[in-house]
């Protein structure tokens, strides 16, 4: 069944908005007709409530089913309110931090791995992976699961070595391809990424496909740092693979950068 979903992560809202990059995102979206937009966190720069409320009008405005995750920035900045009451601006505006989109063809679940004592490092706990597996596993027959959080599972490409995987990423990884995840999803060091399981791990030949995917930062609140590309990706579901379109912002609108397929199920892609 043939689907489609844009991801888009790092807003953070707050620092620098471009009226051009927005416009030119609506088009894209016209364009693409995603069935959901997920974001995967840092919505916001400072976890304010106008900033919640800025990144919440811009996220709803496509006329799209969002489902977003936290990100570390979406904390509250100052103490106490960091610690008493982490989630309340961001729950204010999405009603939880886990949430599920669900469709006979895609089934999408949201982990929250921002910790409110850590600055920039993730981590998810092991009830939040149980409950995870309950959700992946009551997706629809046929439907593509997607599991989302902020904290990036694969490698940096370039620079951020600063910003740690999210723990026991291991642990991570196959307590989700287990349950059933097809795809899954983050964020946070704002440079896009994309692999294969097969490509990392020594793995059976019938063990289904699991493609882990970060996407780049969709605002740049350090436009002179260099390493932060400025992108979002879209995901073609087919029958019976996963294409991935990257794009990247050329200054005066959205453009197709590298286009990667990726097979569904246990079996490698065709050749022939």
């Amino acid at each position: 069944m043939a689907a489609c979903l844009l991801h888009v992560s790092d807003l953070h809202t707050g620092t620098r908005e471009d009226p051009e990059v927005e416009q030119a995102l609506h088009a894209l979206v016209q364009r693409v007709g995603p069935e959901v937009i997920v974001a995967s966190g840092d919505l916001t720069n400072r976890g304010t409530r106008d900033q919640h409320e800025q990144a919440a009008r811009f996220l709803r405005s496509f006329g799209t089913p969002v489902l977003a995750v936290p990100g570390n920035h979406d904390l509250p900045y100052t103490f106490p309110a960091r610690l008493t009451r982490p989630w309340a601006e961001f729950e204010r505006q999405w009603q939880t931090t886990e949430p599920t989109h669900s469709s006979e063809a895609l089934h999408v679940v949201g982990l929250n791995s921002a910790r409110p004592y850590r600055h920039q490092g993730g981590a998810l706990r092991d009830d939040q992976l149980r409950d995870a597996a309950e959700r992946l596993h009551a997706a629809p027959d046929g439907a593509y699961r997607v599991a989302v959080l902020h904290h990036h599972l694969l490698g940096a490409p370039w620079r951020a070595a600063r910003k740690r995987p999210v723990s026991h990423r291991g642990t991570v990884l196959r307590t989700l391809a287990a349950a059933g995840a097809d795809l899954i999803l983050s964020g946070h060091i704002h440079q896009a990424a994309l692999s294969e399981r097969h490509e990392f791990e020594v793995v059976g030949g019938t063990v289904r496909a699991a493609v882990v995917s970060i996407a780049p930062g969709l605002g740049r609140p350090r436009p002179n740092r260099l390493g932060e590309a400025r992108g979002l990706h879209v995901y073609e579901l087919g029958e019976r693979t996963l294409a991935v379109h990257t794009y990247i912002w050329r200054g005066d609108d959205w453009g197709l950068t590298a286009q990667r397929t990726f097979p569904r199920g246990p079996g490698p892609l065709a050749t022939g």
